[in-house]
């Protein structure tokens, strides 16, 4: 790069004007002559800076020098401090917050990503906070990509190729970006990763030192190409702590890598490996990644989460010898791994926090909890996949047998949260269902939502809540239909609030027309809720807005309102007169708002 005096010329030179006009006073041009020293030293760092981060979208920001009027052609006063004696940051470097190069770093975080490369250029206290601010989470490695010679790459039968090796002062350039690279998020698309790919079989050191510090990979659409392979390779390094990978077509070389991911990353806590959406041969690919996959996890012994198919006998083997395993999202939602399960029976889960099943019908599910001799886990949520519902979801949904086994096998004294969001098709079914439940008295979380349609009269809902007497959070279906449906009272509300007296939310559909025998000044009987601050009561019918506000306010006095949300997702088979039902709940919240107003006065008075 020409050198800056080249570029400007002296500062003499600059302040004198051939034409010849009146002089200006002496201390006037000291004063110019200074200022524009000072200029002159803050260009050729800036120029400095430039050659920088020459890769990043620099903009050329240097000083113009001031022009001084005279009548003579003489030199100025020449200056009385050489530039090189200057600092011209004095004044910013012994600012305070200047100093803290947290201040510095949480300024960097607020300026836009385009503004970046300009901060790093202007201030070398910003330089290297910039730096690492714009580089740190890529949304693509095309930023990488782009910072490559464009005559490195040409295009051969249709592929990139590359022309000549990068020398050193480019791998040195790459290397100061890629070393800041905390997080990349990478599409499928070839196009990007083959140059990249193409420059690693070239790099002079091992693959993994080109991001050293690396923590967090994302892939969607991963198609398992020799490029991919030599991609994956490279972002496997022992820092990555985050693995998420969608996989839309696989060879050889790329499973093998994969395979080997317990050596290259020991560090990984979190590993979530799928099938992409546009995948061909489901069934064929999972077979063929299911071994590879399996060897991967064999090997990860600080593993805490792990989304993942299910692998056959011996991937789910390995899956439950992970010590450090804390939550596991299974999907057993895949046809072609059941009539492969083993008779034998696995030790189970021993230390788990979540175990999340993913099936397209509880009859998977019973046969998988079959095969385990003990779940021991905080918390179990059942998911059905709606998107993949096929010939085995119509199969007839026959709950018991799946909570009979779950009964038995899960560690009663550790279960706290039970949850089934939604299921496919209507369930019909009595609470005596979920009886084997009962063994688990610390239960503080129980959610039967959506497509359950649980018949049950005030007896039958205090017997199935009287074995947790823990519960915070109930939910049961949150709407039915009334008819063919037999929901309890308020009678069987208000046990209900004696028997689980800590409960924080409750999704119920009760009868609000049967308000017979319930004193309105004190409808507990003396006894409230005052924890409670979540009502959902969907499509219960009512025919008195005020009584069951008044109802209300004595049983759950911190109540603001009755939660109508629910609404928005009712489904389309209810009845039209259903909406009618939603004005009356609106009735009951305005009242309850107006009995808050009036509470807060007598409190003021």
């Amino acid at each position: 790069m020409a050198d800056v005096s080249d570029k400007v010329g002296s500062v003499a030179d600059q302040i004198v004007d051939p034409s010849g006009s009146e002089e200006p006073p002496p201390d006037e041009l000291n004063a110019v002559a200074r200022e524009n020293a000072l200029k002159v030293e803050r260009n050729r760092r800036r120029a400095e800076r430039r050659a920088d981060v020459a890769d990043l979208a620099a903009v050329s920001d240097d000083e113009p020098l001031i022009e001084v009027t005279s009548r003579t052609t003489s030199p100025a006063p020449a200056p009385p401090e050489t530039p090189s004696s200057v600092d011209p940051s004095s004044s910013l470097a012994t600012h305070p917050a200047l100093q803290n190069i947290d201040i510095i770093r949480t300024i960097c975080l607020y300026v836009h990503d385009g503004s970046l490369p300009a901060l790093a250029s202007t201030c070398r206290i910003f330089e290297h906070p910039a730096l690492d601010v714009l580089w740190r989470n890529l949304q693509s490695v095309q930023p990488l990509v782009k910072c490559l010679p464009s005559d490195l790459f040409s295009i051969e039968k249709g592929h990139i190729v590359l022309l000549k090796p990068l020398d050193t002062k480019m791998w040195d350039i790459l290397h100061k970006y890629t070393s800041r690279v905390h997080s990349i998020t990478q599409s499928g698309r070839l196009a990007v990763i083959e140059p990249l790919g193409s420059v690693m079989l070239s790099c002079p050191s091992a693959p993994a030192s080109l991001f050293p510090n690396l923590r967090r990979l994302i892939w969607h659409d991963a198609d398992g190409t020799h490029c991919a392979a030599e991609f994956l390779r490279m972002a496997l390094v022992p820092t990555l702590e985050y693995l998420k990978i969608q996989i839309s077509s696989a060879s050889s070389i790329f499973l093998s890598v994969l395979s080997s991911l317990g050596t290259f990353c020991p560090n990984l806590q979190t590993m979530i490996v799928n099938l992409s959406p546009s995948a061909i041969n489901r069934d064929d690919l999972l077979q063929k990644a299911s071994p590879f996959i399996s060897q991967s996890i064999s090997q990860l012994q600080r593993l805490q989460r792990l989304f993942v198919w299910d692998l056959g006998n011996q991937g789910m083997k390995h899956v439950m010898q992970l010590q450090a395993l804390q939550r596991l999202w299974l999907d057993l939602s895949v046809p072609s791994t059941w009539g492969k399960r083993s008779h034998l029976r696995f030790p189970g889960f021993q230390n788990l926090d979540r175990l999340d099943l993913f099936i397209d019908n509880l009859e998977h599910a019973t046969d998988f909890l079959s095969s385990l001799q003990v779940i021991r886990c905080k918390k179990i949520t059942i998911h059905f996949e709606l998107t993949t519902v096929n010939s085995s979801a119509s199969k007839s949904t026959t709950p018991s047998p799946f909570f009979s086994i779950l009964g038995k096998i899960c560690d009663h004294d550790n279960l706290e949260s039970f949850a089934i969001p939604e299921t496919p098709e209507n369930i019909h079914t009595k609470p005596s269902v979920f009886a084997p439940l009962h063994k688990c008295r610390n239960l503080t979380r129980l959610l039967i939502e959506h497509s359950w349609k649980i018949s049950m009269t005030d007896q039958e809902l205090c017997q199935l809540v009287r074995g947790w007497p823990k519960l915070q959070v109930l939910s049961f279906s949150k709407f039915v239909t009334i008819d063919d449906t037999t929901i309890p009272t308020f009678h069987g509300l208000i046990s209900l609030l004696q028997l689980c007296p800590a409960l924080t939310s409750l999704t119920l559909v009760v009868d609000a027309t049967t308000l017979d025998g319930i004193d309105f000044r004190s409808p507990g009987g003396g006894a409230c809720s005052r924890d409670l601050k979540e009502l959902v009561l969907s499509n219960s019918p009512i025919k008195s807005p005020l009584n069951v506000a008044l109802i209300f306010s004595g049983l759950f006095p911190n109540l603001q309102e009755v939660d109508l949300d629910c609404w928005d997702s009712a489904p389309a088979t209810l009845p039209r007169q259903s909406q009618a039902v939603k004005k009356q709940w609106e009735e009951v919240n305005l009242t309850l708002f107006s009995f808050s107003v009036v509470k807060e006065r007598r409190v003021e008075v």
